[in-house]
């Protein structure tokens, strides 16, 4: 059977200060109202039933998810006791589905994403199931095709087509985010896409994968699902590494006995990592993104947040380029050319005593 499971752990630090501890941008009402998590919610179910939905959260989130998506049964919902990057928590997942039904077909999503429409997503979703459930040695990857030469997502190389799978493409290997000339580059080649971070394999190709790359985590990963109750002894002691880099690199450069393949999404796509993604999703006043009472003069290209106690304003005069977030008692001040640092300034602030405001 198909499964789907969404990758909700992370805690959106390139978003403080709407994103706090506790309280992460997936679960924020960033878009119209609704959480990022509700969005990727709403697309798993477009091509699964709720019982074939798994949320990986952190373990201080699994309430708030609980709360949030009340269809999903109790024991689909996992929750991290620390963070170990990517490939833990979808190994972890994946080995949980693989113990219920050892034919199973696992997608991988975020709850980072905004894609519309739904039914374009859900039909390169189906594409991609089709091509993991007919090539058994296959991990399949939804490659997003450019519309622009984008620097802050990583890139994958297309290849030849896929025997005998129509609409899919072998992958010769990833990429970084590039600077500037060579996203120009990968764009101006036309085999190149954006990598979008979902994927798609059957569970028992994964996870042999995971033990020829990985044999450690995989053994750790098999203790914890025969006894979950060790969860808080066994998790914090895996090898910190993004899915990424522990299988899907190794794989496109001949490691493993897998192969990657890439299936098409054609729809829009974004990434919500930071304000200049979150801003295409707002309020366009006067050449700029905003949210709240805002008044500007002569000021064009800033993201102004304003999330403040009611009756408060954030007024710019003569202000370009420049973020400005006002929530919860801190006020962020930022050009957009820096908003990759805001990661560190959030660890600046907690170093030098500001715990409480992050």
């Amino acid at each position: 059977m198909r499964y789907i499971v969404i990758m909700a752990g992370g805690s959106g630090t390139r978003l403080w200060p709407l994103s706090r501890t506790g309280h992460p941008k997936q679960l924020l009402p960033l878009i119209d109202g609704q959480s990022l998590l509700r969005l990727a919610y709403e697309r798993a179910r477009a091509v699964v039933a709720d019982d074939r939905i798994v949320i990986c959260t952190g373990a201080a989130y699994l309430d708030a998810v609980a709360e949030q998506l009340p269809d999903i049964p109790a024991a689909n919902l996992l929750g991290e006791p620390v963070g170990r990057d990517s490939l833990n928590a979808v190994a972890w997942s994946t080995a949980v589905i693989f113990d219920r039904d050892p034919d199973a077909t696992v997608a991988i999503l975020s709850a980072d994403h905004v894609i519309a429409p739904v039914e374009g997503f859900a039909e390169a979703l189906g594409a991609a199931f089709r091509a993991a459930e007919q090539d058994h040695r296959a991990l399949v990857t939804l490659g997003v095709v450019p519309t622009s030469a984008h620097t802050g997502f990583g890139y994958l190389h297309r290849g030849r087509p896929a025997m005998g799978l129509t609409g899919t493409w072998q992958v010769l290997e990833f990429a970084e985010k590039p600077a500037k000339a060579l996203a120009e580059t990968y764009l101006a080649a036309g085999d190149w896409w954006w990598n979008s971070g979902m994927f798609c394999w059957r569970a028992a190709t994964f996870l042999w994968e995971l033990r020829e790359l990985l044999p450690q985590t995989a053994a750790a990963i098999k203790e914890l699902v025969a006894d979950p109750g060790r969860l808080a002894e066994i998790y914090p002691t895996l090898e910190k590494v993004s899915v990424d880099y522990g299988v899907m690199e190794p794989v496109s450069h001949g490691a493993g006995t897998a192969h990657v393949l890439a299936v098409p999404l054609t729809t829009h796509w974004g990434d919500i990592g930071g304000f200049p993604a979150l801003a295409e999703h707002l309020t366009q006043l006067n050449g700029n993104a905003v949210t709240g009472a805002v008044t500007t003069l002569d000021s064009t290209g800033n993201i102004l947040i304003n999330d403040g106690p009611e009756g408060s304003l954030i007024a710019v005069v003569g202000l370009q380029d420049t973020i400005v977030v006002s929530h919860d008692g801190v006020t962020l001040v930022c050009p957009k050319r820096a908003a990759e640092n805001i990661k560190q300034l959030v660890e600046r602030v907690r170093a030098e005593g500001g715990a409480s405001h992050v």
